[in-house]
């Protein structure tokens, strides 16, 4: 199926942005021949077991003027820019009384990701807020580019959001081997019925290795089909809807990139929290401070101290 869906957004995408063809006019041609040499005969084996080649499914014939696919262009562009709202944003002068308005919007979207991080983490969640809140703005940055002239959004292309959904899906299998060692992270799948385990170990492996395809296909097609409704909401009485229908809606689109970065972002951290365990959880006041007396669960220091 998803295959399919890729067959579709390369159809789609034929109308390249300027900057894309750009891009080719430059570095089209030797980047044409590497692919042609090494990655090229890779791609049309493993196609083939699926009944498809990599023209469909990329979008061919391959050519120089295509050798930089569109969504490559666009993602490197999102990262640029995710950098460029980061420094935007970060404030010059930290203020209690009289914040500025980047000021406003980062502690907006630091306190939202904390408190995701923190209430399904726990605290020690917050030592992986950097790579999750990199999640969130460069996915936000990449779905709204489409509402840019003369961008398109990486994310309505599924290269680009399996790439994303395996990225989430190797951080948090690395958390789980780092914290629990390989044996304790496989043994997390097994559950705790033993009699149940050899079942439940097979259904929990497939659903894991299921996550990577369910979080790209979720982000791809619904940026994809966001693209699509606008484009035919555009040209249903050209050339009048083309600017003033997709205005009205903007919103709806506005809307539809914060809610799937949401999405994203608040999957990645509940499959963070199934592996990941606050340190030495049992380890309670008393036992760090041995001079502590315990009543009625409250730790007092004795008189004698």
């Amino acid at each position: 199926m998803f295959l399919l869906f890729a067959e579709k957004a390369a159809e789609a995408g034929e109308q390249v942005p300027a900057v894309v063809r750009f891009v080719n006019h430059y570095v089209g041609e030797p980047a044409y021949n590497f692919e042609m040499k090494y990655t090229y005969p890779l791609w049309k084996g493993f196609f083939a077991y699926f009944g498809t080649t990599p023209e469909k499914v990329f979008g061919g014939p391959y050519t120089p003027e295509n050798a930089v696919p569109w969504y490559t262009v666009m993602f490197v562009i999102a990262v640029a820019l995710t950098f460029v709202a980061i420094w935007v944003l970060k404030p010059r002068r930290l203020s209690v009384e009289e914040p500025s308005y980047p000021q406003i919007v980062l502690e907006t979207g630091v306190l939202a990701i904390r408190d995701l991080l923190v209430d399904n983490v726990g605290e020690h969640g917050m030592k992986y807020f950097p790579i999750i809140a990199t999640f969130g703005v460069l996915i936000l940055i990449s779905n709204l580019m489409g509402l840019i002239p003369g961008l398109m959004a990486p994310t309505s292309a599924v290269s680009v959001t399996f790439a994303l959904g395996i990225t989430s899906f190797v951080y948090y299998n690395a958390i789980g081997i780092r914290e629990n060692g390989l044996l304790g992270h496989l043994g997390h799948f097994a559950g705790p019925i033993v009699w149940l385990a050899p079942l439940l170990f097979v259904v929990e492996l497939i659903s894991n290795f299921v996550r990577p395809i369910s979080l790209g296909v979720r982000l791809f097609g619904n940026m994809f089909s966001d693209e699509q409704v606008m484009t035919n909401i555009s040209n249903l009485y050209p050339p009048y809807t083309n600017f003033l229908l997709p205005v009205a809606l903007m919103f709806l689109s506005v809307f539809v990139a914060f809610m799937q970065t949401f999405i994203f972002v608040l999957l990645s951290i509940i499959y963070i929290s199934e592996v990941s365990h606050a340190p030495h959880e049992g380890h309670h006041a008393g036992a760090e401070h041995p001079n502590l007396e315990e009543e009625g669960g409250v730790f007092t220091l004795p008189e004698h101290a």
